[in-house]
């Protein structure tokens, strides 16, 4: 069967996804410009194929109970493609959506700009472009569900600047079609690169879901997005149960012990409505570091955190995990969205494709970003806190610190090395330079410590829950700030 024959057409896509009976068109009726004979006969023929009067129609639905603006692609309308009533009925689809404060879910599949219309057709992707970044400066969610094939201006414009990006499987995606490509360079492009799975290995969608998926991962992003910034009042306090004071050197192996929960179990066991992203959007993906939009009870939050599962000794933290750690903070500033980083490595890479790939601007600029953010931001200290990669997520509006978390400006070892040139006294720089939670706090680096009985190791769930009670209470507390003091007492804590 062929990719025609299986491509679900505009409405089709759109009864899948929205709710029962919800969808209501935005669409008006064209006054189109003089066209030439020729063309207007493809239109005509376009419209008689497919029922509809543009390549593109626009309206609201609702998505299991959340009012949504949907933008979709026909392309059985001269292939998807985009000319200048096309751009219009799309920018003010957006405007509107902008306007009425909804989420706004886009699902093209486009060969690109109009040929027939030429150069003209081909600068309306700078206008959908620019509505488009009104939308997110509004703090509007944008989700878009990439479809086969989407290729040229659509694919660089409005198709690749979603918050969330999903893609179909098999979606043939890409800038260049590979039709143009074989026309110009006189051999076909190579197979499997301009592909929904590859874009994915390479970070640049964060997953690839059949189109019976997506109205439920669009439910549970809006679930995060778009749930209330100011949590109700009765927030209940999680108390603060007694930690004991543990010795430096202890504390640095129980961080080590592999058994220990990181990022994934705090998730899974702590967490709800869940939302893996993938990728720096670069091009880039790394497996240490793990980027989420999830709810810790009522509050929402992007959380960026080192996994441990994912750091080893073959591939250690990297300049791209930071690179996808900024796209998260780029995403909870555009959101308005309350940001979590969680601090659990043995440290940065240390190698030439880290140096090439720029690791010490990558975390000056994640230090500036954090600095900086409009955001709400809370820290969680869970293990390991070596060095600049570990740095590069601490400077946060509030600092929780797990009981045997550490932070150190190198492995204990290569500080024993440096200063005594050899790694036998690493427990005794530990302990020398104060990387325990407890003298963390006591130099005002850590607001809190949350106690392990008697390590998190031998207690993962009941850990990790206690970690996610108070994170909720945190998370709460920031939302209920003003901005404006919360920004200055971080400034005035960093002395920015």
């Amino acid at each position: 069967m062929t990719a025609e024959a299986t491509r679900l057409t505009a409405t089709a896509l759109l009864d899948l996804v929205l709710d029962d009976g919800s969808y209501l068109s935005w669409d008006r009726p064209f006054v189109r410009a003089e066209l030439s004979e020729e063309y207007g006969a493809q239109l005509a023929g376009a419209e008689a194929k497919t029922g509809h009067d543009e390549a593109v129609i626009t309206g609201e639905g609702s998505i299991h109970g959340h009012r949504v603006a949907v933008l979709a692609s026909e392309f059985g309308f001269l292939a998807g493609s985009i000319g200048v009533d096309a751009a219009e009925r799309l920018v003010l689809a957006i405007e509107r959506a902008t306007a009425e404060g909804l989420p706004l879910l886009a699902a093209p599949v486009s060969g690109g700009t109009r040929m027939q219309e030429g150069t003209v057709a081909f600068v309306q992707m700078v206008k959908i472009t620019s509505a488009i970044c009104q939308h997110k400066a509004a703090g509007h969610p944008y989700l878009v569900y990439l479809r086969n094939p989407t290729t040229g201006g659509v694919m660089a414009s409005w198709g690749s600047l979603g918050h969330v990006t999903v893609a179909e499987p098999g979606a043939l995606l890409g800038f260049l079609g590979p039709r143009v490509y074989e026309a110009i360079y006189g051999r076909p492009f190579p197979e499997g690169v301009q592909t929904a799975e590859n874009l994915y290995t390479h970070g640049l969608i964060d997953a690839v879901l059949p189109p019976e998926a997506l109205a439920e991962i669009v439910h549970r992003a809006l679930q995060v997005m778009m749930a209330p910034r100011k949590p109700p009042a009765d927030e209940q306090h999680p108390g603060d149960e007694p930690v004991g004071v543990s010795d430096a050197w202890d504390l640095v192996t129980r961080a080590r012990n592999p058994r220990r929960p990181g990022v994934r179990r705090l998730l899974r066991y702590a967490a709800t409505d869940v939302i893996p992203l993938n990728g720096s959007g670069q091009g880039e993906t790394d497996p240490g570091l793990l980027l989420a939009l999830a709810r810790f009870g009522g509050a929402p939050c992007v959380l960026l955190g080192q996994d441990r599962r994912g750091q080893t000794l073959l591939s250690p933290l990297g300049p791209g995990a930071l690179r996808e750690a900024r796209r998260g903070m780029h995403l909870a500033d555009e959101l308005n969205l309350p940001l979590v980083t969680v601090i659990d490595t043995p440290g940065a890479a240390l190698s030439v494709e880290a140096e090439e790939g720029g690791l010490a601007g990558e975390i000056a600029r994640c230090l500036a970003d954090m600095v900086m953010l409009q955001a709400p931001t809370l820290t969680v200290m869970m293990g390991q806190g070596t060095g600049g990669g570990a740095l590069a997520l601490l400077p946060a509006d509030r600092v929780v610190a797990a009981q045997h978390g550490w932070l150190s400006p190198l492995p204990p070892e290569g500080a024993s090395a440096i200063r005594f040139r050899t790694p036998d006294r690493a427990a005794e720089m530990a302990r020398a330079q104060g990387v325990d939670a407890h003298t963390l706090r006591a130099n005002g680096i850590v607001d809190r410590i949350v106690a392990e009985q008697p390590d998190a190791a031998e207690e993962p769930e009941t850990f990790c829950a206690r970690l996610g009670d108070v994170i909720r209470y945190e998370l709460t507390a920031l939302l209920r700030q003003d901005a404006g003091e919360r920004l200055a007492a971080r400034r005035a804590r960093f002395r920015g």
